[in-house]
């Protein structure tokens, strides 16, 4: 499947526009949406598809609902087709929501006197029994997606499309369409889901396909594919630790400073709970006598949190590092750290005195972990957990 717009160089917005620049419209650039896009969903799946923003996955979805047409490419549906794609298509704000059900019934192939018969069980769904015969021009934003996804369950379609407006709603009513859809998995409905939330991937996807630059990169496990996108989110938004210039003082140079795979490549990002490994590279410039280099792990605000020490081996108290030498510092850490952004900084101490510093980099490595839950804090720590309640006897 393809899928291209072309976007004009310069708008246009004006008849004098148009004179002033009669050959505007000619000059376009080519966006590809989708390339090569290609894949199935078996009936009564509930199939996810996640990516970035701009990745094509909207498009996608107005593919599959016939809003838009594919340039290259087929799409075989079996079935009456629901699309819940982007908050108020398919309303009209000039009529009142009772009027809106009704047409999007017969828009979505039901009858008028089915829609009809149906209008109670959406209202109730929606919580809107007071605002039924209010425009929906006058509708709040969370009103319109309450409509909009209560219409669509009422529907009955075979085959559910559904982006991720349901953010919109209140935590009330977030709840009512997590059970919708868990009663809707229980009946065999295909459903469609585009979202950014793994969690809900992993809660109810049967399986999920990751799409990036209008490509598939991966299908498969919900789990898998939701680690593959946090992947490639963080990979993208992280910054090369790794420093063009070295830093150096009088008498130490930092060479190099990166976290490190098992296989010894460079990371900007790492898996949450997936060992942090660190490797520093210094060259000794002048003599240094009581060699120590220590590290503090801090967080995105800047707080460190975390000190400690790396011994040099085969350096005693009083040996002297010469001038020329080269030191690799290796330091493996248990990752207990929560998503994020952290750094570590590097200092190098002359004479095993911590005030007495040959060399201090600040934010030596940055980098990111990332993993599907975030709680509060810093670090997530193994912990097991009791409560025992004891009655009040009466008197």
């Amino acid at each position: 499947m393809e899928k291209a717009f072309h976007i004009p160089t310069q708008r246009v917005d004006s008849l004098k526009e148009r004179f002033a620049h009669p050959f505007a419209s000619r000059d376009y650039r080519v966006l590809h949406a989708l390339q090569g896009v290609s894949f199935e969903i078996r009936q009564g799946e509930f199939f996810g598809i996640v990516g970035r923003n701009g990745s094509g996955k909207s498009t996608l979805l107005k593919l599959l609902a016939s809003i838009y047409r594919a340039d290259a490419g087929t799409i075989r549906i079996a079935g009456r087709l629901a699309p819940f794609i982007e908050l108020g298509v398919g309303f009209n704000l000039d009529l009142t929501a009772r009027e809106n059900v009704v047409l999007n019934g017969v828009m979505m192939g039901l009858t008028p006197a089915e829609t009809r018969g149906r209008l109670d069980a959406v209202v109730e769904f929606a919580e809107l029994e007071e605002f039924v015969d209010l425009k929906l021009k006058n509708y709040s934003s969370g009103m319109l997606v309450r409509l909009a996804f209560a219409t669509m369950l009422e529907a009955d379609a075979d085959i559910l499309l559904i982006d991720e407006v349901l953010a919109v709603g209140d935590a009330a009513f977030q709840q009512k369409c997590t059970d919708a859809f868990h009663e809707m998995k229980a009946r065999g409905k295909t459903i469609v889901l585009v979202t950014h939330s793994m969690s809900t991937v992993e809660e109810y996807c049967d399986r999920a396909m990751l799409i990036d630059s209008g490509k598939v990169q991966h299908i498969g496990d919900p789990v898998e594919t939701g680690v593959q996108y946090l992947r490639l989110n963080f990979e993208r938004g992280a910054e090369i630790s790794g420093m063009e210039t070295p830093t150096s003082s009088g008498d130490v140079r930092m060479i190099q400073a990166q976290l490190e795979s098992e296989a010894g490549d460079g990371l900007t990002t790492i898996e949450q709970g997936e060992d942090i490994q660190l490797r520093i590279e210094l060259e000794i410039l002048e003599d240094v006598a009581g060699l120590d280099v220590g590290f503090v792990l801090a967080n995105a605000d800047g707080f460190g949190f975390f000190q400690w020490a790396v011994p040099v081996e085969g350096v005693g108290e009083s040996d002297l590092v010469r001038a020329g030498s080269y030191l690799t510092v290796r330091s493996k850490l248990e990752n207990l750290l929560i998503p994020g952004r952290h750094f570590i900084h590097c200092g190098v101490a002359r004479n095993h005195t911590p005030g007495d510093t040959a060399l201090y980099v600040h934010n030596a490595i940055d980098f990111v972990v990332f993993g599907a839950e975030k709680p509060l804090g810093i670090v997530s720590l193994p912990h097991e957990t009791s409560a025992t309640l004891r009655r009040r006897e009466p008197a």
